[in-house]
């Protein structure tokens, strides 16, 4: 199927006072000084697939200086039928959600509705970071396209919250209560397991195609991996659990379980991270991505929305001539691009034979 953003508009949005575009369903950039708000509007279309900002962890944060609210409009052609989505934030107020004019229960059954991909800059702490950053990859990946993956993490992380409250109460009233903490222990293995079957599958499917990207990206045939760590691959929770109360109980947090989940990045067998070039880890992340695209594309039979923020700066020639030949291929639906350089833009989609249009902004306002 078809997807792609018609027109957005916003109000109070990070720099922007207020906002109106129109979009052509093939290449959108944005060029502009670092600090004029190309990232921003990338980051408003993330909103309206995430329900959240990707920069963000707050949704405060993206209200407009001096003003107490914000609010994103976005309107789509999925398959020749309109949809609009809505999202408002307020201080003092829950967050808004509609689709049509009708307001979500949950902002969980929103996603996946509008599939989206983001590259960016950011990427980086997928490899530097903790193994939280690549969790919520696994997460933002799989929630597209599985309901019950998204339902089974939020149940997870519910009860893992009021587990480790239970197990700080426990240690201050130097007394466990073992009935209780085997309730929660059943409930969180019932949803750990599948968990687990779920990004071992993602993973295992995600790799021959993984590969195939960084060996066009890159130009070089490297023993690259993705290695999936859990320590339910030879326990399950249950059992996981029971053996850790005495370190549980001193720790005052659940040390085991899915939350604890890895992804490991290799190249020619040794961490990416600490052995890696920083061109081969460009190549690794774009080409993880695009991975992801490829995953989504098949799963949800719908071209999600790319957005590619700043990285023909990040990229060498090649690397971006290799990207723009799978682009000119119509390998991708929807892109949105974002560049301090008007005339790298326009020499860069010189050999894409396809529309496209350029926005330039200044300080929070599109000239």
């Amino acid at each position: 199927m078809k997807l792609f953003l018609k027109h957005i508009d916003f109000l109070n949005f990070k720099n922007f006072a207020e906002v109106s575009l129109n979009f052509t369903n093939k290449i959108n950039c944005f060029a502009g000084s670092n600090g004029s708000g190309k990232t921003n509007l990338l980051d408003a279309i993330y909103y309206l697939s995430f329900c959240k900002s990707y920069f963000s962890s707050s949704d405060i944060d993206n209200i407009k200086r001096n003003d107490n609210f914000f609010v994103i409009n976005g309107s789509y052609d999925l398959e020749e039928t309109e949809e609009n989505i809505f999202c408002g934030v307020k201080l003092n107020s829950h967050k808004q959600f509609k689709r049509n004019k009708k307001e979500y229960s949950r902002l969980a059954d929103h996603i996946g509705f509008i599939p989206l991909v983001i590259v960016s800059p950011y990427d980086t702490n997928l490899i530097s970071d903790g193994s939280d950053e690549r969790r919520k990859f696994l997460n933002n990946v799989i929630s597209q396209y599985d309901k019950i993956y998204l339902n089974n993490i939020l149940n997870y992380n519910r009860l893992l919250k009021q587990r480790n409250i239970l197990l700080k109460d426990f240690y201050q009233k130097k007394h466990i209560d073992f009935e209780t903490l085997e309730v929660f222990d059943e409930k969180m293995a019932t949803y750990a397991q599948p968990i687990y079957q779920v990004r071992n599958n993602f993973i295992e499917n995600l790799i021959p195609v993984f590969k195939e990207f960084y060996n066009r990206i890159s130009g070089e045939s490297e023993n690259i991996d993705i290695i999936y760590q859990s320590q339910l691959e030879n326990e399950n929770l249950l059992n996981l659990l029971k053996n850790s109360i005495e370190k549980d109980n001193i720790m005052q947090y659940t040390t085991c379980g899915i939350h604890k989940d890895d992804l490991i990045f290799k190249i020619d067998d040794f961490p990416i991270k600490t052995n890696g070039s920083q061109g081969q880890q460009k190549s690794f992340l774009l080409s993880l991505k695009l991975a992801q695209f490829d995953f989504i594309k098949q799963k949800n039979n719908v071209l999600p929305i790319l957005l590619l923020d700043d990285i023909f700066d990040k990229l060498d020639n090649f690397r971006v001539a290799q990207l723009m030949q799978l682009v000119g291929e119509h390998h991708f639906g929807q892109i949105f691009i974002t560049d301090t350089d008007k005339q790298r833009i326009e020499r860069v989609l010189e050999p894409v034979k396809s529309d496209y249009s350029i926005f330039n902004l200044e300080k929070g306002v599109i000239l």
